[in-house]
């Protein structure tokens, strides 16, 4: 049951992040994003990740996989867009 509730918390946290990067991607639009507090928590979630992966726990190895590839979208459009 824990892992359940794990998994559940996964995807809830991980999914909160899809709306704002796709906005991001259809507008371009970075005006507004902090580009030091992205960096900062993309770096964080990395490290989660590979904490995750070390502990094999898949309730955090799977929300930070997702959460990442969000984050990294925005932090590298933020990059390229300004």
């Amino acid at each position: 049951m824990t892992e359940y509730i794990g998994f559940f918390a996964a995807i809830l946290t991980s999914l909160a992040f899809a709306p704002q990067a796709i906005k991001t991607i259809r507008t371009k639009s970075t005006e507004s994003i902090s580009l030091g507090t992205y960096l900062m928590f993309t770096v964080g979630i990395l490290s989660w990740l590979i904490y995750g992966i070390l502990q094999n726990d898949w309730p955090i190895i799977l929300a930070n996989v997702l959460t990442f590839i969000f984050a990294f979208i925005i932090l590298f459009l933020k990059l390229k867009h300004g």
